[in-house]
């Protein structure tokens, strides 16, 4: 225990509204002396059951602060030149922000700042005003990085054993040094070493930052509340499936005495239209669990509830639960919880692997690993419009390794119908005890209740999130008994209603058993038929990260992050270091994808040929890399039942491991994803040359025809087959249309295949377009490593390199809606007079400098077009990302020529 005033008393809880990661204050430039950094003090609410978060701090080294901690955390003090901080903020994010720093996300800038400024501690002060001291106040934060001593007006109120870990969560009784008028509160913030300390680190994601995200990353709460305060409230619902006519729901909070007399408090609360409320009576001190049932409350017994669904599946209705604790009818606390009513199980198949179901449907879970901000700053717009685009790619969850988002995120995730799989990450602190000889120290006896604390604070914090339908306490590796009960104990605290998942990996942890999950690559280059074998990473059981590996952004973004001299460097150079790939040895370079890149479309002659490889490599591996999981999802042996693509985005600007770039780019990577998970869908596959339609829908559909043709790359038709009257079940179904032959008389080395698939109408519903060759790539499975298994031969689509150029017009008009958005409509068509199509056509919606305007969501793109085909694509965006420009749109191709048109 830490040493404090004994009237101080501190309580830990597990259920606070927990915050990630603010957007920065912007201040003035650090390194200079100066005036005290303009920060108003926090006003805090006087209202009983109000929560009032700081708005922000000042920051110093301890190495520039000669003052005591007693001076530093008392009204008044004059931080002279210190640099301002937001509400949730690193150090470093915080000297960004006052531009200390060039750039971290071009070149190599991030290198040239100093390690050793962030090797000491770092004080973080803030200011709030109280109105009024009669009521109590609490100081309620998580999110500190590593730890750190706290100090309220002068006075220490706990200790950096006592905070400890980045997501454990903290109750101070700071009643008694609250003072009318100003006070101040102050952390020292202690470094921060992932593989020493529970908290966060970025693995081989990305350069990790300087400072390791030290500071305050979440946000630190005034709380305020008469005697009773009201903690962990939660609701535990049961769904009854598969009727889902019926829904329980058991309410429950504890009611705590913070004061030093006996007092009867009145805990009375709502859900929906259904009141209820309870006498409580509490000795000085003393706290207890308040649960409401059906039994007691018969309004918790619903009938017809409004289920919650993921996205594709159904709606997103939410409840809300509000309680409040009243003592002599005076209100002493309250709160407001949302909550959905779903059901989600999670068996181990007759395969062993994981098959998870909501609300009594099977579903296959598509996904991406989810990275945030390299500084871990929030911002709500951005992580929105991320999340929208795992929709805009028909995808259905995210999965987070540790980097575990605010509330707001969880909520986003609730409304949008994203699942969410978080969970500890690997490599360091977190597996320090069962990773053999990897990174990270072994756990010490204090490390424990961190750990325990930690998995405490998430559960409650999670646990109400329909969205929520895993915890993973193992990543790479499952933990050992003694940790898993540790987390285990923790779970079962806080009412956990969710599977417990073992590891990311395939292994097994003495109570949790069988993860169910495989993590065998790939993380590096495959050639697209890799992924229909039914081993290594192929599309069987639940793989959850898995890609090949490198994606490289558009040229727009390339031109944004590396200087001309890098950019030389990236397609001459294959075995060059490149710092915006990874740290690790093992992906520091883009040598086995550039030898694939060149070994199957031809050595790039300059960075535009070698980006525009890229897209359509990157296209065609995503494309198969979901359409072979998709295909899989009923299987009646081995069964694909979970992929999480690696990763969804990344924090920075990077070179691999993403479907969209650091700036909501969109190249070959995201549209090949978009068009795999379209929700009905026809597609090619690569072991067994069956053209095979895809039902994500819940409802069956029939009168469908599919018709494949296949060309030489002059367009010249060699084979023309169709299908009719195809019937395909709903929820993920999928049938076989028709199998092309093992050769075709006349069709070149490199040759092009067109599925088009309408419905009894002879609507066109789904059309997809490969580049295929007659030598396939051949993989050499004996030599299958971790992250790759290597290619002895590469297909041959050097035919590709000498298609005709062929002329592609395209109209496009726009039109501005009431709610802030713009819809810019486009039509491409190929007018072309020979028979060669136009490949890959894409088309980016830019401004009046030719910047591309960001984010967009489009109808379709990267198409292409056979002579006299057209396509009319629509995009829509905020027209405030037009910055008053007019809107363009410019049109690029692998054989079309580059053109810009107005959009107005």
């Amino acid at each position: 225990m830490f040493h404090r005033p004994a009237s101080v008393r501190r309580f830990v809880t597990t259920a606070v509204a927990l915050g990630l990661l603010s957007t920065l204050s912007t201040g003035a430039r650090a390194g200079t002396r100066g005036p005290e950094p303009h920060l108003r003090p926090t006003t805090v609410s006087s209202t009983a059951g109000s929560t009032t978060a700081l708005t922000g701090y000042a920051i110093q080294s301890t190495a520039k602060v000669n003052d005591a901690a007693a001076a530093v955390s008392s009204p008044g003090y004059p931080a002279s030149g210190w640099y301002p901080a937001g509400a949730r903020s690193t150090v470093l994010a915080a000297l960004l922000a006052g531009g200390k720093y060039a750039d971290p996300f071009y070149s190599t800038n991030q290198q040239k700042i100093p390690k050793a400024d962030f090797q000491v501690p770092w004080w973080y002060r803030s200011d709030f005003t109280v109105a009024d001291t009669s009521a109590r106040t609490y100081l309620d934060f998580s999110g500190v990085i590593s730890a750190a001593d706290v100090f309220v007006n002068g006075r220490q109120i706990a200790k950096t054993a006592d905070v400890a870990g980045a997501y454990t969560h903290h109750e101070l009784d700071v009643t008694s040094l609250v003072r009318e008028g100003a006070n101040t509160v102050a952390f020292r913030i202690q470094p921060n070493n992932p593989n020493k300390n529970l908290t966060m680190g970025w693995i081989d994601w990305l350069e990790p930052p300087p400072d390791q995200n030290m500071g305050i990353v979440r946000d630190v709460l005034v709380r305020r509340g008469g005697p009773v305060a009201l903690r962990d409230a939660h609701v535990i619902t049961r769904l009854d499936v598969p009727s889902l006519a019926t829904a329980d729901l058991t309410v429950k909070a504890q009611a705590r005495n913070d004061s030093d007399a006996a007092v009867t408090a009145t805990v009375s609360g709502s859900v929906g239209a259904t009141s209820f409320s309870r006498s409580v009576a509490l000795a000085a001190h003393e706290a207890k669990t308040v649960t409401f049932t059906p039994a007691d409350v018969p309004g918790l017994h619903l009938t017809s509830p409004q289920v919650w669904w993921p996205a594709g599946m159904g709606a997103q209705p939410l409840y809300a639960l509000d309680l409040t604790a009243s003592v002599s009818e005076t209100v002493s606390d309250t709160v407001h919880e949302n909550f959905g009513i779903r059901d989600v199980k999670a068996p181990l198949n007759s395969d062993g692997a994981r098959q998870y179901s909501v609300n009594g449907r099977r579903l296959l879970l598509k996904g991406g690993g989810w990275s945030p901000d390299e500084f871990l700053r929030w911002d709500r717009t951005y992580v929105e419009d991320r999340l929208r685009y795992a929709l805009d790619l028909g995808l259905n969850t995210i999965r987070l390794e540790g980097h575990l988002e605010p509330d707001e995120f969880f909520d986003l995730a609730d409304r949008y119908g994203i699942l969410t799989l978080p969970g500890w990450e690997c490599c360091n602190k977190w597996e320090g005890n069962v990773n053999g000889s990897g990174s990270g120290d072994e756990w010490t006896a204090a490390d424990y209740p961190i750990a325990k604390a930690s998995m405490a604070a998430e559960a409650a914090r999670l646990r109400d999130h329909p969205s929520v339908v895993s915890f993973l306490i193992g990543s790479d590796f499952a933990p050992d008994a003694m940790i898993e009960k540790t987390y285990l104990d923790a779970l079962k605290a806080a009412d956990w209603p969710n599977p417990v998942v073992a590891a990311a990996s395939d292994k097994s942890s003495p109570v949790s058993g069988s993860s169910g999950m495989k993590m065998t690559g790939p993380y590096d280059w495959i050639p697209p038929n890799y992924w229909y074998a039914k081993r290594e990473g192929g599309a069987t059981g639940f793989n959850s990260e898995t890609s090949g590996g490198p994606d490289i952004p558009t040229l727009d973004t390339l031109r944004r992050m590396m200087t001309p001299a890098e950019l030389d460097t990236l397609w001459k150079n294959p075995g060059a270091k490149q710092y915006h790939r990874s740290p690790s040895s093992v992906f520091g370079t883009l040598k086995i994808y550039d030898a694939a890149l060149a070994g199957r479309y031809g050595a790039p002659t300059g960075l535009t040929d070698y980006v525009r490889k890229a897209q359509l490599a990157q296209y065609e591996n995503v494309r198969a890399q979901f359409e072979a999981y998709g295909r899989g999802a009923t299987d009646a042996s081995k069964p694909a039942t979970g992929v999480v693509y690696w990763m969804f985005n990344s924090g920075w600007t990077s070179l691999h491991w993403q479907l969209l770039d650091r700036y909501l780019d969109q190249g070959g990577a995201y549209f090949g994803a978009k068009k795999a998970n379209e929700p009905l869908h026809v597609q090619y596959s690569y072991d067994n040359r069956s053209v095979v339609v895809v039902n994500h829908r819940h409802a069956a559909v029939s009168g469908l025809t599919a018709r494949v043709t296949l060309f030489t790359t002059d367009g010249t038709q060699k084979y023309d087959k169709s299908a009719t009257g195809l019937s395909v079940a709903g929820d993920g179904a999928h049938s076989t249309a028709l199998t092309l032959p093992s050769s075709v008389s006349g069709l070149s080395t490199t040759y092009l295949a067109r599925l088009v698939l309408t419905d009894s109408a002879g609507k066109e519903v789904s059309r997809n377009v490969y580049w295929l060759s007659t030598r396939p790539d051949t993989l050499d499975w004996a030599h299958t490593d971790w992250y790759y298994t290597p290619t002895t031969s590469y297909a041959d689509l050097k035919g590709l390199g000498s298609m005709a150029r062929v002329p592609v017009s395209a109209t496009a008009s726009t039109t501005a809606g009431t709610d802030g958005a713009s819809t810019t409509t486009v039509t491409v068509r190929n007018t072309g007079s020979g028979r060669t199509p136009s490949l890959f056509t894409d088309v980016h919606l830019v401004d009046s400098k030719g910047k591309p305007v960001l984010p967009v969501q489009w109808s379709d793109n990267e198409v292409s077009l056979w002579p006299g085909e057209s396509a009319t694509l629509t995009v829509r965006y905020r027209t405030a990302d037009l910055h008053g420009s007019a809107p363009r749109v410019r049109i690029s191709g692998w054989n079309t020529a580059e053109q810009t048109v107005p959009a107005t």
